[in-house]
């Protein structure tokens, strides 16, 4: 056996000793021919020899685990000798880092909305159900809550469905006039080629004393915003429903894929459809018991622009972390 103590230390890889492993320990070893000879030896000198045996099993392989520790620590330490950096070298191949394209999205938006003085408001990303929903005229089993998709809690909390809260808590606090953005991420139980189950919306609200704010106003200014998004492009104002808000409006722009001829993503109507807007319902002032007062409201999603900023075709591909999508924006 002596000479199998001799391989095991004189080893160098864990393929050598896992062929030393089989030789000694496996099915046709060294160990299972010894043991086979007990079979042959007198009944009074079997007990020794096992006893022997067993001992010589026990400390090779004793040494055999020790070895093997024992490389692979060295076959680690090589490895890592030959993967090792000096961070402080400086390489021609590192690369700038980049914003993601949403963050990059919301960014310009904000800008865009600082500019034109107004604040810009946070809030908790888990709300009640009067704030996310009855201070906005939508009261308990109204029909357009089933538009929501709502996480809700078991304490009746929920994950808010849009930002409008923050604007229900700003006007709670603050008298008018309110000029404000809310940017952030909302939730909906929604997962297709257009939705995520978390998204960003920018919601903007304007209040001032009753006959100061106009829907003129409200289309001037969303115009404006969509040219300096987009570029030269056309923006349309179509009839449509919130509770939030009466007169409601849909805004298109002429498709920025097809420039308004036709195309497979505008469904050949030349036109997408990019924010909702309106003129603050009465509801939600006696909600936050304002009086003699006007206002305008409007909101949009953060990824729907990025999607149509960049051409991307599938929002969940935002979302995935692929790096060859997110080396385009660097």
């Amino acid at each position: 056996m002596k000479e199998w103590y001799e391989k095991i230390k004189e080893a160098q890889s864990v393929e050598t000793l896992e062929e030393i492993r089989i030789s000694v320990f496996g099915k046709k070893g060294v160990l299972a021919a010894e043991f086979a000879k007990m079979k042959s030896a007198p009944n009074e000198e079997k007990s020794k020899i096992a006893k022997e045996l067993n001992a010589h099993k026990s400390s090779l392989m004793n040494e055999f685990t020790a070895r093997k520790i024992t490389i692979q620590t060295m076959e680690l330490q090589e490895a890592m000798k030959k993967e090792s950096i000096d961070v402080s070298l400086f390489s021609t191949s590192s690369q700038a880092g980049a914003l993601h394209p949403v963050m990059e999205t919301m960014d310009k938006i904000v800008e865009y909305f600082s500019s034109m003085n107004f604040t810009v408001k946070t809030g908790g990303m888990i709300e009640d159900d009067f704030n996310n929903f009855e201070a906005l005229n939508l009261p308990k089993y109204h029909p357009a809550r089933d538009m929501q998709d709502t996480f809700y809690f078991k304490d009746e909390m929920l994950l808010r469905t849009h930002t409008s809260p923050v604007q229900i808590r700003t006007m709670m606090s603050t008298k008018p006039p309110i000029r404000m953005i809310a940017p952030g991420a909302v939730f909906r139980r929604d997962y297709d080629l257009t939705h995520t189950p978390m998204f960003h919306q920018i919601e903007g609200l304007l209040v001032d004393k009753k006959g100061k704010v106009s829907f003129a106003n409200l289309k001037y200014i969303l115009e404006d915003f969509l040219k300096y998004m987009f570029g030269d492009i056309e923006v349309r104002f179509r009839p449509s429903f919130f509770p939030f808000t009466e007169p409601s409006a849909e805004v298109d722009i002429s498709c920025v894929f097809c420039e308004g001829s036709g195309c497979r993503v505008c469904s050949k109507t030349g036109w997408l459809e990019v924010l909702g807007c309106g003129i603050v319902d009465p509801n939600v002032f006696e909600a936050v018991n304002y009086k003699d007062v006007s206002g305008y409201a409007f909101g949009l999603g953060v990824e729907r622009f990025a999607m149509l900023i960049h051409k991307i075709g599938d929002l969940r591909s935002l979302f995935e972390g692929d790096i060859k999508l997110l080396e385009q924006f660097q």
